[in-house]
């Protein structure tokens, strides 16, 4: 009689612990999709937020071309790298993200895989929603003072900004923002005769892309919920 009491005991701890796994690994989602991989896709937690791996189709509209983007969301905020693509799945851009505004380097391509402009952004976190700001002179780009402000934005235009030729993959033209605000003056686009062009040099992640994606990108997913 013993022995069973402690067969029943076991079973309702087993019981317990597989119940408690199960809500922390599928509970906390209450919609979601499963790649062919198993992998889950398009996560909403029950207080409505985007979590995890996302990817998102837009199909074409009133001549707008479509388009499908990845990557992750934290509390319905994009972070990390998020991929660009067209619908032949040729990639278009590769963006960075932080408190869910751009931050960082971003870098936009041609169909072909030829890079067109690269942009440098800076996020604010909401959580620390002020900045110091520069303060320039009117008859030059000397900073004069600076004063503090409230960030309203997501992120603002912040560091290099790089235009090229995609023919070429020549350099045509440089922005420099500070802040949001043009630090310096652009230079000339005017190229000198007989300038070599440089030779093009794709990024690392356009390469891989490639190898591995010579057909166009499917991805078949199917919905799954839990109960909430």
């Amino acid at each position: 009689m013993k022995c069973t009491g402690l067969k029943i005991l076991k079973l309702i701890l087993i019981t317990g612990i597989l119940q408690l796994f199960l809500y922390n690994g599928f509970g906390q989602n209450r919609q979601y999709k499963l790649s062919a991989r198993g992998d889950t896709l398009n996560a909403i937690d029950n207080k409505g937020l985007k979590q995890g791996k996302w990817i998102i189709k837009v199909d074409e509209l009133r001549g707008e071309p479509g388009y499908e983007e990845e990557g992750v969301f934290k509390n319905n905020k994009k972070e990390g790298v998020w991929r660009k693509y067209n619908l032949n799945s040729d990639i278009l851009a590769i963006e960075n993200y932080r408190y869910g505004g751009k931050d960082g380097l971003q870098q936009y391509y041609t169909m072909f895989g030829d890079l067109v402009r690269e942009e440098n952004w800076r996020a604010y976190n909401p959580d620390s929603p002020y900045d110091t700001i520069p303060i320039y002179g009117t008859a030059s780009n000397e900073i004069i003072d600076y004063k503090i402000v409230k960030a309203e934005q997501y992120s603002v235009r912040h560091g290099d900004w790089k235009y090229f030729d995609p023919g070429t993959g020549r350099l045509m033209k440089t922005e420099t923002y500070d802040h949001g605000n043009l630090a310096k003056v652009p230079d000339t686009n005017v190229v000198a005769v007989g300038d070599k062009p440089k030779s093009k040099v794709k990024p690392k992640e356009v390469l891989e892309f490639e190898k591995k994606n010579s057909h166009k990108k499917k991805v078949l997913l199917r919905e799954g919920r839990t109960t909430y």
